[in-house]
């Protein structure tokens, strides 16, 4: 089993960048596919980004392409989202997610959410 640990979030003022790293441990990393997902408190939940681990196949979000970046680190293990041009809107929970035997584009469209975070705080300011 994967197990992801979020660092990164925080309180930023709208226009700035910030980026969320996720740590993954485990075993078979090479066999899933990872991705970022937001929830709001009541208006639910959407999966931002996904890519696997090789790196050459990713998913993004249209409503986030441009401003959101997601990228893999074989050396350290990492999976992170960097963040552009942030805006208010953009206040959520981050979480960072995998899917086994899945690939970025196929994880972006049916994410099955395998396994979870603990999540990580994003506040964009006005």
């Amino acid at each position: 089993q994967v197990q992801l640990e979020e660092s990164g979030g925080g309180l930023v003022q709208a226009g700035s960048s910030l980026t969320l790293s996720c740590a993954a441990s485990g075993r078979a990393l090479g066999s899933y596919a990872f991705g970022w997902l937001r929830a709001f408190p009541r208006t639910g939940r959407e999966l931002l980004a996904a890519i696997d681990w090789n790196g050459g196949n990713i998913y993004v979000k249209d409503s986030v392409e441009g401003r959101f970046t997601i990228s893999r680190d074989v050396t350290t293990n990492t999976v992170e989202l960097q963040m552009n041009s942030l805006r208010p809107e953009d206040t959520a929970v981050y979480y960072c997610v995998a899917d086994r035997l899945a690939s970025g584009q196929s994880m972006g469209r049916n994410p099955r959410l395998d396994v979870w975070g603990h999540g990580t705080q994003v506040t964009v300011s006005s």
